[in-house]
């Protein structure tokens, strides 16, 4: 396993039985979801690590070659999104390295979410489609998915029964709604378990959403 991300931890109790891991968006960092842990309204009975990576800073092309923190390099900002796979595949890599680090500290694969907001959740749809750890659950958080004719049936997936979470906002200027319900329609054309939400709302996160997560995380790590 090569050297693990940086990232921002945040406990709700002393001895964790459970991790989220969860992946910031283009040019954000670690810190940028670290405030929405007390804002949750988690269950008291919950001992969960928050495990906020940092992403690797690389040139972005459509940002005309800025260095930043970008978990994989976006050449056009097209509905089909033209994107870096090779980039994608490392941090894919990095993140499972992170979920092995959980593993390795006591939490078994069952009681790890990983979640994304925008770049952070392709990165969770991809690791979720190709790890062989069967995880609690996944977010993805106003966000898109990559290779969609790739996707496997959820029979030969290891979360081909894992809950996945989709919210994104009706005025989302930066990733059209449109590919929400993409990634939605073609997770379950195959099969996928499903949940999708939109909110009233631009390319972030609001008061409602943060709810209805809350209920999610709960209901998945009860």
């Amino acid at each position: 396993m090569s050297e693990l991300l940086p990232s921002v931890l945040v406990e709700t109790n002393s001895e964790p039985d459970a991790a989220i891991i969860w992946l910031h968006g283009l040019g954000s960092d670690g810190h940028d979801f670290e405030s929405l842990v007390p804002a949750m309204s988690l269950s008291p009975d919950l001992k969960v690590r928050f495990v906020f990576p940092h992403a690797p800073k690389r040139p972005v092309t459509v940002n005309g070659g800025m260095v930043m923190r970008a978990w994989y390099d976006i050449y056009e900002m097209t509905l089909d999104r033209k994107v870096d796979m090779a980039n994608i595949d490392e941090s894919c890599c990095q993140v499972a390295d992170l979920i092995q680090d959980q593993i390795d500290k006591g939490i078994p694969p069952s009681r790890i979410i990983v979640a994304g907001f925008s770049q952070g959740g392709v990165i969770a749809y991809q690791t979720a489609l190709r790890t062989q750890h069967t995880l609690a659950g996944v977010m993805a958080l106003s966000t898109y998915l990559v290779n969609g004719d790739d996707v496997p049936d959820a029979s030969e997936c290891s979360n081909g029964k894992t809950p996945i979470l989709i919210h994104h906002g009706s005025q989302d200027a930066v990733v059209a709604p449109v590919l929400a319900t993409q990634a939605r329609d073609r997770l379950l054309s195959k099969n996928f378990a499903v949940s999708y939400q939109s909110y009233d709302m631009p390319h972030a996160v609001c008061p409602e959403q943060v709810k209805d997560i809350s209920n999610w995380v709960n209901a998945r790590l009860a």
